[in-house]
Parts: C-alpha cells; sequence; structure tokens
C-alpha cells in the first residue's frame, strides 16, 4: 500500500501514443500499491481490438465522447456520451469504436493499461498520433499482452 495522494492537473500525467490512440495516465498501479489504474483514453473511429480477456483484473469505461459498440460474452451494447461499462475479471470482451472516442478506464487492481507504455511510445503532445496502427506495434502488444494476463480468445467484433 501507498500512503501518498495521487493528484494531477489536467494534461500533466504521463502519456503514449499507442495502436492509434493517447493514453494518459491519470494514476498508475504502481502509485496505488497497485489497488487501481484510471486512464484516459483517446481513439479514432474503427479503433478494434481483438476479442479477450483480462485474467488479472476486472475494468470498467465511462465514455466521454463519441460512440462505439461493446461486447462481452454474447452480450452487445452500444454506448454514447455518458455510457458506462463494467467486466468482470475473466469474461471474453471486445469493442469497436464507431467514431472519435475519449473514455475514462479503470482496471482493479491496477497496472493492465501499462502495456500500452510499453508497446507505444511517449506522447509529446496530447492528441492522437498521426500514421494510424502498424503492424510492428499490433506485433509487440500480442508479445507483451500475456504478461499483463490478457488472453486474446478470438478477432475483433465486426
Amino acid at each position: 500500500m501507498t500512503d501518498k495522494m495521487v493528484a494531477r492537473a489536467a494534461g500533466t500525467g504521463p502519456a503514449s501514443w499507442a495502436l492509434g490512440g493517447l493514453f494518459e495516465t491519470l494514476v498508475a498501479g504502481a502509485e496505488t500499491g497497485g489497488l487501481l489504474g484510471a486512464s484516459l483514453v483517446t481513439q479514432p473511429a474503427g479503433t478494434a481490438p481483438p476479442m479477450h480477456v483480462h485474467t488479472r483484473e476486472a475494468e470498467a469505461w465511462y465514455l466521454l465522447d463519441g460512440t462505439l459498440t461493446y461486447q462481452a460474452g454474447e452480450e452487445r451494447v452500444d454506448l454514447e456520451p455518458g455510457g458506462f461499462v463494467y467486466l468482470p475479471q475473466g469474461l471474453p470482451h471486445a469493442f469497436r469504436t464507431t467514431s472519435a472516442v475519449r473514455y475514462l478506464a479503470l482496471t482493479l487492481p491496477g497496472g493492465v493499461m501499462d502495456l500500452y507504455d510499453e508497446v507505444g511510445t511517449p506522447a509529446p503532445e496530447r492528441r492522437l498520433p498521426d500514421g494510424g496502427i502498424t503492424g510492428e506495434e499490433i506485433a509487440r502488444w500480442m508479445a507483451a499482452a500475456p504478461r499483463y494476463g490478457l488472453q486474446v480468445v478470438g478477432p475483433p467484433i465486426g
């Protein structure tokens, strides 16, 4: 456990460009004794990771801007700004952004969002990166994901 408060002004936390998106750390698992990770994520329209399972943590999202389709198990929902989703540990899930999105991502315990710092590059600006997603980034994500307790169990949702 840590006994320190973590406070950050808007736009001051560490940020990475990864897989075509911007991942801004609000609080890292290492700063909360592993209890919580929180990030602000911005992604372009069409982002669609493969169906996967988190073996170590639960995940929750609060959609701030944009629209997306989320599938967990056999259930599929369309989210708009103000929409929320909670995913327990071990539930297969995937999403597809149907517009550019911005959301608050919470993980309990924290740590899995460090994956995007590992496979991406430090973001010199708080905007989406140029160039989209490269095959090299996807390969780095696929290689690193198991170390973060992620298991790919299917293709992206259509």
